[in-house]
Order: structure tokens, then sequence, then C-alpha cells
């Protein structure tokens, strides 16, 4: 006999979340009306004691590693974030605000894959086959013997991968599709997370790498909190401000290679291009010393690039001063400017400031901590820095300055680009290193 007794659970069918009793809305997503019921089996046990056979295990000595089996995307700088291109049978999650090119660069990959005779498969749930068609064209993308499909059932998708076996498959997006076996709206928790199960097991059975592209939600995670991440192989973002024309495609999950690289793209109006230097396209070609201006190398992954910082200061017509910033932390500039006013002298106190980081790009690191200190007393004494000159470092509440990670690679990108690294010598305090700089 059994003794399982039916407990009744709640979950909201938008995140997720169980709960022991009815609730009008979800305390975890803050949807109305997304709780349904369910019965759950606890204490089930059978009478007569069943035998469980022990799991084998294997030395992981014994074990002969074998290289994936890869092939490139067609994009050097995909390849890169990659780990050396796309591994058969990975599932690979796209995610990104929309507009950001998500559909723009997976095009493009499979017009590139595509033109090398591999077999690659479209699906789409957003858009019609004319639309993916035009923007193809309009892009200049050999889409010939790339294979397209609107359906947005699972299992016929998959059918259709079975029968193809692709090298490609790309499922845009996997909020639009939805399973027969699930009762949820397309785009839900729960049939996102059985979607994305199936097509797992569908691409290690078929060898074909599938690209899903997930949408962002307001809290910036794909398709829910944390809802794929664990589900997939790789987790690729595409990150940019829509106003800047430039794209950084981050590696955060590969199970098959390093997280640390980052591919740099420009957007244009052919599509994304790569950008092999990305130093250049945060710096002028010309460049002249002015006052409130500072270089530093930043890194993104193990990738260093050379930005521009510019900073102005004006005596404040308010009674409180004016703090501005776009490309860095709000917090971290104000810690600079209380650090500048009490340990190097800088009166700042009574002076609007604002700070820029030139092209768009965001700062993320304390690195350059020392460039934008730099770049707010060079404005404050109207004094400029030297053109050529590179400096980074991090800025200690006592005005130290500490040494930051991978200083030779950095030191390695700004000589290769003829600029000149301020040397820091350990121990200088703020205020000695600024009276050497004018």
């Amino acid at each position: 006999m059994s003794n399982a007794k039916p407990k009744v659970i709640y979950h909201c069918v938008n995140c997720d979340a169980q709960f022991p009793k009815w609730l009008g809305q979800c305390s975890s997503c803050g949807k109305w009306g997304t709780l349904e019921e369910e019965v759950a089996m606890v204490g089930a046990t059978n009478a007569k004691a069943v035998a469980i056979p022990s799991a084998k295990t294997l030395q992981l000595a014994d074990i002969v590693a074998q290289a994936e089996d890869r092939f490139s995307s067609g994009i050097s700088e995909m390849d890169r974030v990659l780990g050396g291109g796309f591994v058969a049978g990975s599932l690979v999650l796209l995610g990104g605000d929309p507009g950001v090119g998500k559909s723009t660069l997976t095009g493009q990959v499979c017009a590139g894959i595509a033109a090398r005779g591999a077999g690659v498969v479209y699906v789409s749930g957003e858009e019609s086959a004319r639309q993916v068609k035009m923007r193809f064209d309009r892009l200049g993308m050999h889409s010939d013997a790339v294979a397209f499909s609107s359906e947005t059932t699972v299992e016929a998708i998959i059918s259709a991968l079975k029968a193809t076996s692709p090298a490609l498959a790309v499922i845009d997006s996997i909020q639009t599709i939805a399973s027969l076996d699930v009762q949820q709206e397309p785009g839900s928790i729960t049939q996102v997370r059985a979607c994305t199960v199936k097509l797992l097991q569908a691409a290690k059975e078929t060898g074909t790498a599938v690209i899903l592209i997930g949408h962002v939600t307001k809290d910036g995670a794909v398709a829910g909190p944390r809802t794929l991440e664990h589900l997939v192989d790789v987790v690729l973002y595409l990150e940019g401000d829509q106003s800047s024309g430039y794209r950084l495609l981050r590696g955060v999950k590969n199970r098959f290679g390093s997280t640390s690289e980052v591919g740099v793209f420009a957007m244009n109006e052919k599509g994304l291009s790569e950008v092999s230097n990305p130093s250049r396209i945060f710096l002028p070609t010309e460049r002249h010393s002015s006052p409130g201006s500072a270089l530093t190398v930043v890194l993104e992954g193990v990738r260093p690039f050379i930005v521009e910082i510019q900073a102005l200061v004006s005596r404040t017509q308010f009674g409180y001063p004016k703090r501005t910033v776009s490309g860095m932390d709000l917090n971290r500039v104000q810690l600079l400017l209380a650090v500048l006013e009490r340990r190097a002298g800088i009166a700042i106190s009574a002076y609007d400031v604002f700070v820029n980081v030139v092209g768009g790009y965001k700062i993320k690191e304390p690195a350059a901590d020392m460039a934008v200190a730099a770049a707010i007393a060079s404005a404050y004494k109207n004094s400029a820095i030297r053109n050529d000159a590179v400096v980074w470092g991090e800025v200690g509440l006592a005005g130290e300055i500490r040494r930051v990670p991978h200083e030779d690679r950095r030191k390695k990108e700004a000589e290769q680009l003829g600029f000149q690294v301020l040397e820091i010598e350990q121990g200088k305090s703020l205020t000695e290193v600024l009276g050497g700089m004018f």
C-alpha cells in the first residue's frame, strides 16, 4: 500500500515560483492572476522495498578525452568568444536588448556557414519568410542556401532537425515557440524551460549546434531570472547603446572555452562588421592636448583597449554643485571627487563636474580611477596632460595609488599604438602623481 498524501501547492505560470496557498498577485514577479493549483504526492513510498542498483562510477584517469568537433562561425570575433567556433551538438543562448543586433549577427553567421556548403536552418516566430529574406538582402547576406521555417511548435522544429541534421539551427526567439506538452502561453517560464530542454536533447542527438535568441527582461535576465543559463552550454550577451556605433559580444558561460574573451563589432548599414583593433574606435584620428582629457587602458575580459576620459569643471550657479557622469558609475566619481578634495587639496566642492567616457563606452573597473582623477584635476587647473600619455591605477580612500591586474597587457597595448605609459612608482600618493603630470 502507499502512504502518499496529496498536498495542494500553487505555482506561478510566469516565474514558476511556488506558494502553499493561493494569492491574487505573485509576490515573486508581481503578476496578477498567474497562480495555478497543483496536487503533489508527499511521502509516497511502497510497502515492499525495491532494490535500486547502485550507480556506476568511472575513474577520470581511465577516460580518454577527445577534442571537441568544432566548426567556424565565419566571424573571427565570434569565434574568439566561443573559444574557436561552434561545438557540434551544443546549445548556445544569445541574449540582448531589443534592437541591439541579435538577429543581424545570427543572420550573418547563417549566411557565412551556408556559403561553405553546410546545412543551416533559420526558425523565426517573430518575422515572416518575406521579412527575413528582405533583411538578408538589405544586409548583403547570401541567403540562397539557408532553409527557413516559421514553425512555432518545438516538436515540429525538432522533427525537422532530425530529418535534415543541419550544422546550425537558429531559433528566433525562444520566447515565441511552445511545446504541446505544456498548457501555458509561449514566453512563460514553464514553456521556455520545456522548449529549451527538448532542443538541448535534439542538439545532442543530431549533432546540430543550436542558437537560441532570447530577449532580456527589465532586470537584465534572459527570459526571466536565471531561467535558461544553467540548461545551455554557452551563454552570450550582445551589448551596446543603440546611439553608439559599436557592440560588445560577451561570453558569461562557456562549457567549451574561456569566458574572458570579448568580441567587438561596429554597426553600419551592412550589419555588424568586426573590429580587430578596438582602441581605434574610441580614439580620434588626431589628438591635441587640451585640459580635462586623459587616456587609460581598460580590459574587457583579457582584451585591452584605450579609451579617452573627458572632464569639465565650472563654478556652480546653484546652492549644490552638479555631478553629471556618462560612461561610468556616478558613485565612483563622487568618491574620487572626495579623495581629490581631502587628500590632494583640490577644492572641488564649489564646482560643477561633468565626466564623460568618449565613444559611449561604459567603464566597469576601478583601474580607470587615476585617469578620471587626472582628467578632473586637469580641467580644474586648466592645464593639459600630454596627448601621448596613458595612465591607470586604482585610487584608495587614503589617496594611495594601487596596482591593477594585467598591467603587462595594458602596457603592451599602449606601446603598440605609440603611447607613453606614465609609470607610477609603488607607494606614491595621488598628490605626488598629479604633481608630476602638470
